[in-house]
């Protein structure tokens, strides 16, 4: 079954036709909200908003192992993550939408592994390729279905939050290597691997980040509605086209 958690401009997918809400209680405290259990064109899935549906949680107060865990438990093995970033390379322009391949991790404090030593072995995971590629290949092929322009990689630069980053920090990660910046995409790519999820990422930019273009002196919260709206629609096809693809 396929799951879907989502963030900022998509707390609520309106092709989402609802069977059931449920809370769900795990080892690790209490998920950012209920599951949301029903079909997009027919096709069973499992929907969560990372932020609460209220939108009241913050980055780095996200539980991001009650929201892995819950999902897994209720039979999700693919997850498909969908989050809004600042644009940093060239062609990450507002609006567009990059199915990225690679993260580079700046957060600090966030509990981020269900290997916590104790008595039980340290556990080391291989994170070479943080994506699981068959699925990210699927999400390329269903942007390619609804005639949706998109980039075919990225490295996603997970940043603590909340505030937005400086002008001299967004030139640091491009130094890196970031093309975009998030602040939720770690530690959830990497609990999704340790719980044994095909897991992938659907990032829409909102802005260009902080010291580039339209951004060079502050970013401009005003477009950033009139710049997710009509990209996140075209998330939302590219969803049904996924579940079309292969009988999810």
């Amino acid at each position: 079954m396929l799951g879907i958690i989502a963030g900022t401009g998509c707390t609520q997918l309106n092709n989402l036709e609802i069977i059931r809400r449920q809370v769900i209680r795990t080892p690790y405290g209490e998920p950012s909200g209920a599951l949301t259990f029903g079909r997009i064109k027919d096709h069973e899935v499992v929907f969560l908003a990372r932020h609460g549906y209220g939108h009241h949680l913050p980055p780095h107060e996200i539980n991001y192992r009650a929201n892995i865990w819950a999902l897994r438990e209720q039979g999700v093995e693919n997850l498909v993550a969908v989050a809004t970033v600042g644009g940093i390379r060239e062609d990450m322009q507002p609006g567009v939408i990059a199915i990225p391949d690679q993260i580079l991790d700046y957060t600090h404090g966030r509990k981020a592994t269900y290997y916590e030593g104790g008595e039980k072995d340290v556990v080391h995971i291989d994170f070479t390729d943080p994506y699981c590629e068959a699925l990210r290949q699927r999400c390329m092929a269903a942007a390619r279905k609804t005639n949706l322009p998109y980039v075919d990689n990225g490295v996603y630069a997970a940043v603590q939050g909340p505030r937005l980053e400086t002008a001299a920090e967004i030139n640091r990660l491009e130094r890196d290597g970031a093309t975009m910046v998030g602040m939720t995409g770690m530690p959830e790519a990497v609990l999704a691997r340790e719980l044994g999820l095909c897991y992938a990422a659907i990032t829409v930019v909102a802005n260009h980040a902080a010291g580039r273009s339209s951004s060079q002196h502050g970013i401009q919260f005003g477009s950033v509605d009139a710049v997710l709206c009509p990209a996140m629609e075209g998330v939302r096809l590219m969803l049904e086209q996924l579940l079309e693809g292969d009988g999810d």
